[in-house]
């Protein structure tokens, strides 16, 4: 299974006072099946990353954008938090969690474990925003020979880019750290604490740790937007449960309004979403921000609704070639993208369409 960092789930202040009343009607009225059932059909359980690479969904809730699209639609909002892509997969699939942003291969990971009916991809968010940063002194792939490089955890997007990257410099690296290059997957803040003491000579990371190694002396030996055509890749989607979208479409497209006003936001007011979404991490993790850190990571991302699907496929191949793919699905994901709810919101603002 693909993994990534983890930390406690944890559910916003005003989500829990909602589903806290939820529940406590729920109880009231025990004996009555219709009402429960209700209860069900009005909560929407969303899930994103505390971190700038999931901005749309932190300025979503922090804007309120989630609460007022689903009122319209009869519906409550509970967010959750996670760090973890094997958590988000999980709840996925045990129906526990209905829509989440979430990046490439755990996208991957639940499709294929699904065999293929379990979740879609409802949405594009982000693109871009993952360096290799090094100490001074190496420039170029050669100078990595004997060096040991952080990622966020065995298999999790970034380390699968740094392993299939390295193969192509004709450097190996195998799953337990050995090879000519040593990678050694640590949580993200673990991997700056170890940059600064010496402990590693560097790592491919996620935005906004990038530019936290970056601050710490590091310099920025590969953008990985280099290996991609124009530059686009995409670094976080948007899944829903199959079932769910089937039974709460109304749900589903009141979500996806709220996560365009959260990328026009981002789009009309940078500075704004970037100040949202430093407060949402904060109070989510309980660590302030710097806020240079995050202005220089915010530079090295895009945001927007197209899910660059062609590079979802090839970060696929990518993780097959490394032996990092959780399942290969049966039917190359011919089933993964659900994009008629997008394109319907997309074309009641007038945007442009997009595809898989």
């Amino acid at each position: 299974m693909t993994i990534f960092d983890s930390t406690p789930t944890r559910v916003s202040r005003r989500s829990l006072f909602a589903a806290g009343g939820a529940l406590t009607v729920a109880g009231l009225l025990a004996g009555c099946s219709t009402a429960k059932a209700a209860s069900v059909d009005g909560t929407v359980n969303i899930g994103y990353f505390p971190t700038v690479t999931h901005a749309p969904g932190l300025v979503a809730e922090a804007k309120g954008f989630l609460d007022a699209r689903l009122a319209a639609a009869a519906a409550t909002p509970t967010v959750k938090s996670f760090k973890a892509g094997p958590d988000v997969v999980q709840a996925i699939l045990s129906g526990s969690l209905d829509i989440s942003y979430i990046g490439p291969n755990p996208t991957i990971t639940a499709y294929a474990q699904s065999k293929g009916g379990g979740v879609r991809v409802i949405a594009g968010s982000t693109s871009g925003g993952a360096s290799l940063v090094v100490r001074s002194g190496i420039t170029g792939a050669a100078d990595l020979k004997g060096k040991k490089l952080a990622t966020p955890q065995l298999g999790s997007t970034q380390d699968v880019a740094l392993r299939f990257w390295l193969k192509s410099q004709g450097l190996k690296a195998t799953k337990d750290g050995g090879g000519d290059v040593s990678v050694l997957p640590q949580a993200n803040s673990a991997a700056v604490q170890a940059f600064k003491a010496g402990a590693i000579d560097g790592g491919w990371l996620p935005e906004p740790y990038a530019a936290a190694l970056v601050k710490a002396g590091g310099t920025v030996l590969l953008d990985e937007r280099r290996l991609w055509p124009r530059g686009r890749f995409i670094t976080t989607n948007v899944i829903v449960r199959t079932a769910f979208l089937t039974r709460r479409p109304d749900a589903v497209r009141a979500f996806l309004d709220a996560h365009l006003d959260a990328l026009d936001a981002i789009s009309t007011d940078p500075a704004g979403a970037q100040s949202a979404v430093a407060a949402q991490i904060t109070r989510v993790t309980s660590q302030d921000q710097d806020q240079a850190i995050l202005s220089g990571a915010w530079k090295n991302l895009a945001f927007g609704p197209d899910p660059l699907a062609a590079t979802l496929r090839t970060s696929a191949e990518h993780a097959d070639s490394v032996g990092l793919l959780a399942a290969k699905p049966s039917d190359s994901f011919a089933k993964l993208w659900s994009l008629d709810p997008l394109n319907a919101a997309l074309a009641a603002r007038g945007q442009s369409q997009v595809s898989s």
